[in-house]
């Protein structure tokens, strides 16, 4: 539930249907828009309830304690303090979900239907279902959950390497399993995120914004398959690091340190470059050998094709616009040739007949 940024319970309101009790306004903040919902008391203890039964652990602060010496005074005989000492305790108890280190509350259906979260900014989708019902504001939320789990997968990649760098084979696979989980489950996201464009379009949006998103879609489309073929020949290398005569594996040979060494200190005049920079290893590199690398430029290579080849629609829709303003531009000058005309014409017949009146006066 990364799209909610901030809960509030900023009021409460007496009620009286069924019978007389008090509803606290929770506010809800995203990224692009913000709504409320009114909740009883007893719906937070269900809430607290659920959370409980299905992750196995209570949630990371407690709810306040409901007075049960206040009914026995009757309903609402408590002070206004103790409405909003309880208000407080609720609001609490709602933001250590939300800001724990640990998401597992936060991903339970019970606390996204608690809270109202539209159906767009789920981040799973229940089985049996294979579209979401967007609208505009909560396409935009889903595009942006999607940029920081691409960033996430992105962190989880370079952690992966560093691990890989300090021969820790175990917590480097740990890694490289996690960023192929969240890179599977952002693929599928991103088509549902295109499915719902899709039904958007068909809803009368316009249609330059209707491109728009569609490049963004696009983006999203080409960062996913970047980190799929970094995620692969990194996982590659690692392993046949680890184990080159394992069965079933890539036997690649890394180049020894010594090799590096000698290349990257070599007092050779650098002719085949530009500067005086000598080339340096990267993070990027560094656990790569010749074929590796050679592969990583091939991908970059990959990305750039696609790159240009996503900025060729941009171009034409550029030339069209182009040709269509030369044409517009050709009509108003024929039009403004045929005023002048028009013009020349009257100024040579006002002429005439002031030549006329002059004879006659």
């Amino acid at each position: 539930m990364t799209a909610i940024q901030a809960v509030y319970v900023r009021g409460h309101e007496e009620r009286s249907d069924p019978k007389p009790h008090i509803v606290y306004r929770i506010e809800i903040q995203a990224h692009v828009r913000s709504w409320q919902m009114w909740r009883r008391y007893s719906e937070f203890v269900e809430l607290h309830t659920e959370l409980t039964k299905s992750t196995g652990s209570s949630p990371p602060a407690p709810l306040p304690h409901k007075n049960a010496l206040a009914i026995l005074r009757g309903p609402f005989r408590d002070s206004n303090g103790m409405i909003e000492e309880r208000q407080a305790g609720l609001e609490t108890y709602l933001r250590a979900i939300i800001s724990a280190k640990d998401d597992r509350w936060r991903e339970c259906y019970a606390l996204r239907d608690f809270l109202g979260v539209p159906v767009g900014r789920l981040g799973t989708m229940p089985e049996g279902s294979t579209s979401k019902q967007f609208s505009s504001s909560s396409w935009l939320d889903e595009h942006l959950e999607l940029q920081a789990k691409i960033r996430d997968i992105r962190a989880d990649i370079n952690k992966r390497d560093a691990l890989s760098d300090w021969g820790d084979v175990s917590a480097s696979h740990t890694a490289n399993v996690q960023a192929k989980k969240k890179l599977a489950e952002a693929l599928s996201r991103v088509r549902t995120l295109s499915q719902g464009l899709q039904e958007l379009g068909m809803a009368a949006m316009a249609e330059g914004e209707l491109q728009r998103r569609t490049d963004m879609v696009a983006r999203l489309q080409d960062d996913c398959e970047k980190l799929g073929k970094m995620v692969t020949v990194t996982r590659q290398t690692s392993r046949s690091t680890a184990a080159p005569s394992s069965p079933g594996f890539t036997n690649v040979t890394v180049t020894p340190e010594s090799d590096r060494a000698a290349l990257l200190s070599s007092n050779k005049p650098i002719t085949r470059i530009f500067g005086a920079k000598k080339p340096q290893e990267t993070e990027m590199t560094r656990p790569l050998d010749d074929q590796g690398l050679l592969q990583l430029q091939k991908t970059q290579m990959e990305q750039q094709d696609r790159q240009v080849a996503a900025l060729t629609p941009i171009l034409q829709r550029q030339r069209h616009l182009g040709e269509a303003i030369s044409a517009e531009l050709t009509v108003q000058n024929e039009l403004l040739d045929e005023l002048n005309n028009d013009v020349d014409r009257v100024g040579g017949k006002l002429i005439s007949a002031k030549k006329q009146l002059n004879r006659l006066g």
